[in-house]
C-alpha cells in the first residue's frame, strides 16, 4: 500500500485545539444583563442567540454562531415568569446539543424549583427533583448555580453541579461598611447553618429566629429570638426573599429585643408584588441583595442595594472550562476566593 507524505497530503488541517473546545456563552432571556457582565469579566464576546416569546406563550430559540465543538454556557435563571425561564432553558440545552457543543452547562443564578425540594405534605410533587430530571434529560453535561434553597438538591441530579454561595461577594461588601458590635441573625432554624457560615467570615456571633407558617399564604408570625441582640448592630441573612415578610417582621422582632440598627442580606431578591413597599417602610436600615434576578414586580426601595455576583460566577466558568479545582471558590479553603481566578 502507497503512503501519501503529510506535506503532499492536501489541505493542512486545523491545529489540534484544546479538549474543552473554545468557550461559547449564552444569554438566555432570564439574565441578559449579568450574562454580559460574565462575558464582560471573562474577555469574551457573547455568542449571537436569539429567544422569542410568540403570542400564544410558544418560545423559541436560535443560536446563531457556530458552536461544534465548543465549552457552552447557558446563563438562564429560572425566576418570574418561572416557567417561561424554565422552559426556555431546557431549549437552550437542547439547541446546544444539536449544535455539535462539546460540553453544555447550565448557568442557573437562581432555581426557584429548588424551593419544592421534598415530601411535606400528602400527595405533593417534589418539583426540584422533576426539573433536575429534565435538565439531564435535555442534555446538560453540568450545572452552575448559586444558593440551591437546600444544598441537597444537589443530589437530585446525577450529573456534576457546581454550588456557589453569595455570601462570598455580600460579606465582601458588607465588611466595607465597617458595622462594630455586630451579631449575625437567621430568621428561622431551616437558614441557621447558612448564618454560622456568615458569621465565621465576619468574626461574629449568631442568633437564631424561630418563625411559623400555617399555610401558603405566605404569612409569617416570629415566636422568639435565640440569643442576645440588645445594644447590638444586627446584619439578617437568609437564601432568599419573596413577600420580604420574613426579614419585616424579623427586623421588628429584634428591635423590640434592644438591637441597634438592622441591615439584611439576601442572595436572591424574588421581591414580589408588594415586597418593596414593605422592606422600605420596615425596620431594615439597608439590605443587600446579588443580581441573580433581574426581573423586578418594580422600582426597588431606597434601602435596598444590588450587589454583583458576576465576578464570581465568571471565576467558576473559567475553572469549568479550563478543567481546574472550583474549590479555590469556597472561603473555608482561601482567604481570598477569587485572589487567583481572575
Amino acid at each position: 500500500m502507497d503512503f501519501i507524505r503529510p506535506d503532499l497530503a492536501g489541505p493542512r488541517i486545523a491545529p489540534f485545539q484544546a479538549p474543552q473546545g473554545d468557550l461559547a456563552i449564552i444569554a438566555g432571556n432570564g439574565n441578559p444583563i449579568l450574562a454580559q457582565t460574565i462575558a464582560n469579566t471573562l474577555g469574551v464576546s457573547l455568542t449571537p442567540a436569539r429567544a422569542h416569546l410568540f403570542s400564544e406563550g410558544n418560545v423559541f430559540v436560535r443560536i446563531k454562531e457556530n458552536v461544534r465543538g465548543k465549552d457552552v454556557f447557558i446563563v438562564q435563571g429560572c425566576h418570574y415568569p418561572v416557567n417561561d425561564n424554565f422552559m426556555e432553558l431546557l431549549f437552550w440545552i437542547d439547541a446546544a446539543r444539536r449544535a455539535s457543543a462539546q460540553n453544555v452547562t447550565a448557568v442557573i443564578p437562581f432555581f426557584s424549583y429548588a424551593q419544592g425540594d421534598k415530601k411535606d405534605e400528602p400527595r405533593v410533587s417534589i418539583r426540584a427533583r422533576v426539573c433536575a430530571d429534565a435538565i439531564e434529560a435535555a442534555g446538560a453535561d453540568r450545572v452552575l448555580t448559586m444558593d440551591l434553597h437546600s444544598p441537597q438538591i444537589q443530589g437530585f441530579f446525577r450529573i456534576p453541579v457546581d454550588h456557589l454561595y453569595g455570601r462570598i461577594v455580600l460579606v465582601e461588601h458588607f465588611k466595607s461598611l465597617n458595622v462594630s458590635d455586630l451579631v449575625v441573625c437567621s430568621p428561622d432554624v431551616g437558614f441557621a447553618k447558612g448564618a454560622a457560615a456568615y458569621a465565621t467570615l465576619l468574626n461574629a456571633p449568631v442568633v437564631i429566629g424561630n418563625k411559623y407558617r400555617a399555610d401558603h399564604t405566605e404569612t409569617v408570625q416570629i415566636v422568639e429570638v435565640i440569643g442576645n441582640v440588645q445594644d447590638k448592630n444586627v446584619f439578617l441573612v437568609d437564601d432568599l426573599t419573596i413577600t420580604g415578610r420574613s426579614l419585616v417582621e424579623m427586623a421588628k422582632t429584634l428591635k423590640s429585643r434592644g438591637a441597634k440598627d438592622v441591615y439584611a442580606g439576601v442572595t436572591h431578591g424574588v421581591l414580589s408584588e408588594g415586597a418593596a413597599a414593605r422592606i422600605a417602610e420596615s425596620d431594615i436600615k439597608k439590605m443587600f441583595i446579588t443580581d441573580t434576578i433581574e426581573n423586578s414586580f418594580g422600582p426597588l426601595p431606597h434601602n435596598v442595594e444590588v450587589v454583583s455576583v458576576a465576578h464570581l460566577m465568571a471565576a467558576a466558568i473559567r475553572s469549568i472550562h479550563d478543567r481546574t479545582s472550583v474549590s479555590m471558590l469556597f472561603p473555608d479553603k482561601h482567604d481570598d476566593p477569587l485572589a487567583h481566578m481572575l
